[in-house]
């Protein structure tokens, strides 16, 4: 399975539309993870265009995203691994330990909300955060995540600059 992650692309103001680089990897994908921040629900439409999506609330997010499904925390089950999502997984310190409590049964934890690639394990816990493809901020380059599972694991995790 291979899933792309993606946060924080902030509609209409950063994300006019999908682009060419992130579509690159969309159309290659079996499920996009989307962390928040989307900001209007169209965004989720269009990403549905090229696979399913599950997508969690940001704090930007206005009740288009919530009607559109979007919660606050979100728990899947991919292949067996078990992936929980939150947008704003709170300060850097202590923050794995902090995931691990919040979501006990996570082999995996995506979020966003800092606009800050990061991938992060210890414990048999994973953090992910896939940055932003179109709010870099202080990053050199706007990212976005990519995941392959199988056989109940994650098999490989990237973070992908796509600016």
């Amino acid at each position: 399975m291979k899933i792309v992650t993606i946060s924080d692309t902030h509609a209409p103001r950063r994300w006019k539309s999908c682009p060419p680089r992130v579509a690159e990897h969309l159309r290659e994908a079996d499920l996009i993870l989307h962390a928040g921040d989307v900001c209007t629900a169209s965004v989720l439409g269009e990403l549905a265009a090229y696979a399913p999506v599950h997508a969690v609330l940001g704090n930007n997010d206005g009740p288009d995203v919530a009607a559109w499904g979007a919660p606050a925390t979100l728990d899947l089950d991919l292949a067996g691994l078990k992936v929980s999502m939150i947008h704003d997984s709170g300060p850097s310190a202590g923050r794995l330990a902090r995931m691990a409590r919040r979501f006990p049964e996570a082999d995996l934890v995506v979020f966003g909300h800092s606009h800050i690639p990061l991938d992060e394990s210890a414990g048999g816990l994973r953090i992910f955060n896939p940055g932003s493809p179109t709010d870099r901020r202080r990053q050199p380059h706007g990212t976005i995540g990519l995941l392959t599972v199988a056989d109940g694991r994650l098999q490989e995790a990237r973070i992908v600059p796509v600016t």
